[in-house]
């Protein structure tokens, strides 16, 4: 069996999408009327990499049980760099 390529990876071929005409004109207006295909392609990685960490989260908190709200926020802290927050957690 041949596994399919990676978000990403394999050769580029056309498709077509349907977009309402606001969207389409944001789009030209943020990045000009080439590079297109590249910015809907990053867009559509980016969702996809979001939808399977949505699926970890799910399949980890089905496992463990929910995340505890304030170790998470201590981490954010961490994160930012603001140590006051992160030490009262």
């Amino acid at each position: 069996m041949v596994t399919p390529p990676a978000p990403g990876e394999g050769p580029t071929r056309p498709v077509s999408v349907s977009l309402h005409e606001g969207t389409i004109a944001a789009l030209k207006e943020r990045i000009g009327k080439r590079g297109m295909s590249a910015y809907v392609e990053a867009l559509i990685q980016r969702q996809l990499e979001r939808d399977r960490l949505r699926e970890l989260i799910e399949d980890a908190e089905a496992a463990h049980g929910p995340v505890d709200q304030a170790a998470v926020e201590a981490k954010r802290a961490l994160l930012r760099g603001d140590t006051d927050s992160a030490n009262a957690a």
